[in-house]
This record gives C-alpha cells, structure tokens and sequence, in this order.
C-alpha cells in the first residue's frame, strides 16, 4: 500500500508517548504502510508539533508526566484549529471509566496496550477513513454552500430583471400601467397623511396616430412612441413620473404642484410639445395630442378611479375638437356612466327586440304623392320609455353596435315593403329609403349581406334605396367607389344623405354613381319664399341636374318652403308638413287615405 502520490501529500500521524519502545513499535509499523510518522515523548512536546504542522491523525498516550493524554486532548478539542483533529488513546489500562473518560474529552478511539499490529492498523484505517469522509462531505457542502449562494445571486438578479420588466415599458423604457398605479398610490397614501400636499394625473391621448401606423407602417408608428416620450421626459421634473399605458396613451403623474393653475400651464406647455415635427427616418409627422387631467382628492378610494377620471376627461377633451386638455368635473363622470348604461341597455334592446321602425313619407313634388318611405329606428326602452335616435345611435356607432343594429333595420324595412305589395298597398315602383352607418359601409361583406336580405325578402333590389353620409363615403373613397358601383350592378338605388354639410367636393362626386342627392335640412329651413334666403339650393340642384341625379329636400315645414323648391324643380321632398314619421299601420292608413299635396 502506498500513499505517496504525486497529487497529494503522505497522510501525516503524530505519536505521542513517553516510551520510547512503544514509540519505536508505532513508527515503524506505521511507516512500513507508508504514513509519514511524527513523534513526541510528552505532552507539552505533542502540543508544540501539533502547531508546528497540523496532523491528519494522533496516537496519543493517556499516562504521561506532567500533562496525561486527556489534559492534551482537552487543550487540542478546545482549539476551533486543532478541533477536528481525531485522537485515538493508547493505554495500559483497560478500565471502563478510563474509557469513558477518553471519549468525554474527545477521543476517537480508545486502544488498550500490548498493541497488535491488525488492531492498531485497522483502527488507524478506520479514523482516517472517517476522517476523508468528513472532509469530502465538508467540501461538498461547502460547494453547495457555493453553488447554492451562486443560484441565490442569479435568481436575485433575474427576479430584479423581471420586477424592472413588469414595471417597465419594454418600448419606450418608460414606467408601465401597474408602475404607474402603485406611484399614484403612494401619492394618494402622502395626500391622506399630507392633506397640504397636491398632485394631479394628465392622461394623454395621441390624435390621429392610427393614420400614421396604417400610412407609415408599425415600425415607424413604434419609433414615433419613442420619440414622444423622449420629447416629454423633457419637461418633467425629478419628482414626476411619466409612463406609457399602452399603446398611444401616457399618462404624468405631477406631484408638489402649487395649485390647478401650475397644472393648466404644465398642460399648455406638454399640447406646446406636439408643434414641432417629429423626425423619423425620411418622414416628418405631426401629430396633436388630448390631454385630461384630475386633480388628486383624499376622498379617492383607488387609484385606478383617478386615472379613470383623466381618461375620461382626455375623452371631453377629443370631443372638443382635439390638440387641447380638459379637467375633469364630475358631470363627466355621470355622463361616462348614463353611456355605459344606454350601451348595457342597447345590447340588451338587440336581444330583446325592443326596436321598432316608423316610415317618413317621401313625396314627388310635381305630382304631389307619396313616391316611397324613409325607414327611422325607434327605441322603447321598457323603463325608460321612448330614447330619441340621437341619444342612442352615436353611443351604437362607437361600441360598434351599430352593424347590427343597422342590419336588423334593413332586414325588417324590405320584409315590410314586400309585405304591402303583396297586400296591394303599394305598387312595384315603391321604394323604402334605410341608412347605411359608416361601420356598416366598411363592412367587407356588406354586399353579400344585402343580397341575402332582398333574397329573405324576396324584394326586388330597385324598391331598396341606401342612403350614404358624405363622411362615410370619405373615410375610404376608393373602396368607397366600388361598393357603390357594385351596388348600382344590382339596381339599387343610391343617395348621397346631408349634401353640402361635408366635403361637398364635386371632384369627388363625380367618382360616386350617385341617384339622388339629399339636401340637408339646414339649408331647406332657411327658404322663407324670398329669394335673398335660397343659399346653395339652387346651385344644389343644379350639380344635380348636370350630373343626371334627382334631389330629395329633407325638413320642409311651411308652405311656402315647399312653393320654393317646386319652382326650383326639386323632384322630391320629405318633412312635417307632409308627415311625421308614422307607425306602419299609421303609414298603411295615410297610403289608402290617396292623400295629395
């Protein structure tokens, strides 16, 4: 057996006895099985060599001179260096409180005198053995220690790197929604224990940023992001906080802020921010932006109610006409909530079938009969009782509810006009005029919708007449263009709804195969008989007659309004002074009464 390998050092044993044949018979035992062998023939010599050099192993005896064996095994177990170092007692006597004794004080081993070589050798062996055991499961625990201080480090740096990321926006680098909610909370927590501190939220909104994504691409639309709140970290304070909400929306968090008039002038100077252009790579865009503010109140329970309040305020602001800020006041609150309602209530009136449908004479003005119907929705709200279409419809148009909605009137006008010709109320040229919402033009498969319908209604295409917005036309005229052309393949009839309220373009007229032109009330309620007030009727009716269109005159009230547009040559008319909207039935009654005007 050999332990001198040229990786490790020989397994190094002190022997301590004061004799000398004892010593002589240890060391050459020991050394023939290749450990290296130090000696020491008395206590305080064992101490001196153990510091020296530490052993691997020491053979002690316990009857020696001046310091036993247990006196040096005290002195070594109370040394955290020396500690470990095992140590077998070698002695004479084969007591058992000897033997106790050894292990009190913190023996390994305990050999008893005359030694034999097997014995001495296997319990060496043995100490030694538990000895490297214990030293492997110290490094590999120290390992762990390591790997697991390693692990701990990592996780720490990777759980910072996700908290960064849940709070951070990946785009702009800007704080996020929940970052943002948790600063405004601890701004409402300052303002509760605080009440002479004050801050306010600005929620913005982007105008017309859609366009610059739909025209420019997502990538310049992201690049545009990123120089918006660059260009607004600019005029932020240490103590602001500024973050992306999602898409185009930021919001500011103003705190020590003096009054509502420093926050108004931080408003002006952020709207100031949008004059200049952005340059982003071969393009300059301008872009506007609306802005809502809330001041913060203590009687606020949540944050989210703050930011809520701006957002609604920023929506005030749009409406106004956009590049400008609004504050929030509570009416708009109860406002946001009776939309909300009215939008609850109108998914509900879909399924319930709580719409109904009145018919508005159209009359041709040379014969002074009825020539056909305009069909206008109705809504009775069970609690409610009668919602005006002003109320309703533009609540349905920005939920996108108007789709439906504007399908099922179509749907149930040409089922009611097939209905009365077949009862021979009216006759095959009858026409029913329905409206088409902006949503409903865009939709793709609008043309299949109308042909299912007239199918279902067995309603020949010419007796259905779509009425179309100039906006709605303008939003896309070159697709625009083709479903109009598609619908005219079909023989059914168009007409341009509100003329001269819009664009009023003839370039663009001309694009549109168009039957009839609709004059906007606004201009037939100015007709009182004198020719100082006919406006653009005439001019009207004249792009009309050019362009082979006839002309519908919407709101005629008087008499002599009605004797104007006659002289005029206008082919048609509709108003009160003909008849209010009526009930089918109401309708079915004035058609057989063959009234005439």
């Amino acid at each position: 057996m050999t332990h001198n390998h040229f990786d490790t050092p020989p397994i190094d044993i002190l022997v301590v006895d004061d004799t000398a044949e004892n010593v002589r018979f240890l060391s050459t035992m020991l050394i023939r099985e290749g450990y290296q062998v130090r000696k020491a023939i008395n206590g305080q010599l064992a101490l001196t060599a153990v510091q020296a050099r530490l052993p691997d192993l020491i053979l002690l005896d316990i009857m020696m001179p001046d310091m036993d064996g247990y006196a040096v095994c005290s002195h070594l177990k109370g040394m955290p260096h020396t500690a470990e170092i095992p140590v077998i007692f070698l002695s004479a006597l084969d007591d058992a409180f000897d033997k106790v004794k050894a292990f009190k004080v913190g023996g390994a081993d305990y050999m008893t005198k005359p030694f034999h070589f097997e014995e001495v050798l296997a319990r060496v062996k043995h100490q030694l053995a538990i000895q490297a055991a214990e030293r492997k499961n110290h490094r590999l625990n120290a390992q762990l220690e390591d790997r697991v201080l390693e692990r701990t480090q990592q996780l720490e740096i990777a759980n910072a790197r996700l908290l960064e990321m849940a709070l951070c926006d990946s785009l702009t680098q800007l704080a996020n929604r929940a970052a943002f909610i948790d600063r405004l909370e601890q701004a409402l927590n300052q303002l509760r224990n605080q009440p002479e501190s004050q801050f306010a939220v600005l929620f913005l909104d982007c105008d017309r940023f859609k366009i610059v994504n739909d025209s420019l691409g997502h990538f310049v639309g992201d690049q545009l992001l990123v120089a918006i709140a660059q260009r607004l970290k600019q005029h932020l304070r240490q103590v602001d906080t500024l973050a992306r909400l999602g898409g185009d929306e930021f919001a500011i968090l103003l705190t020590q802020i003096i009054d509502k008039d420093s926050t108004i002038q931080f408003a002006n100077q952020i709207l100031g921010a949008f004059i200049e252009p952005f340059t982003l790579e071969d393009h300059q865009v301008f872009i506007n932006a609306s802005i809502g503010i809330a001041l913060g109140k203590a009687d606020y329970d949540k944050p989210e109610h703050l930011l809520r309040d701006a957002d609604t305020a920023m929506y005030h602001a749009k409406a106004a006409g956009k590049a400008q800020y609004r504050l929030f006041e509570t009416t708009m609150h109860r406002t946001a909530l009776q939309l909300l309602q009215i939008e609850t209530d109108l998914r509900r009136a879909i399924s319930q079938q709580e719409f109904s449908l009145n018919y508005q004479p159209i009359v041709a003005l040379d014969s002074g009969k009825i020539a056909g119907l305009e069909a206008l929705i109705r809504w009775n709200h069970p609690t409610r009782g009668f919602i005006p279409p002003s109320k309703f419809i533009p609540v349905a148009e920005e939920t996108g509810l108007i789709s439906e909605i504007g399908s099922w009137v179509l749907k149930e006008a040409c089922h009611q006009i097939r209905t009365w010709q077949k009862q021979k109320v009216i006759d095959p040229n009858f026409s029913v005029s329905v409206n088409l919402s902006a949503s409903q033009f865009a939709q793709i498969n609008l043309m299949q919708q109308i042909t299912q319908i007239l199918a279902e209604a067995e309603l020949h295409p010419s007796c259905l007449k779509l009425e179309v917005t100039e906006s709605a036309i303008m939003d896309n005229p070159r697709l625009a263009a083709d479903i109009l052309s598609k619908l005219r393949q079909q023989h059914i009839q168009l007409s341009m709804d509100d003329f001269g309220t819009g664009y009023s373009s003839l370039s663009y007229l001309q694009l549109f195969p168009m039957d009839y032109l609709k004059i906007d009330r606004s201009f037939v309620m100015c007709l009182d008989g004198t020719e100082e007030q006919l406006g653009l009727v005439p001019i009207i009716l004249k792009i009309a007659q050019t362009m082979n269109m006839q002309v519908v005159a919407e709101g005629i009230e008087t008499s002599e309004q009605l004797a104007q547009l006659r002289s005029l040559d206008c082919d048609f008319g509709q108003g009160y002074f003909f008849s209010k909207p009526l009930t089918a039935e109401k309708v079915v009654e004035l058609i057989k009464s063959g009234c005439q005007w």
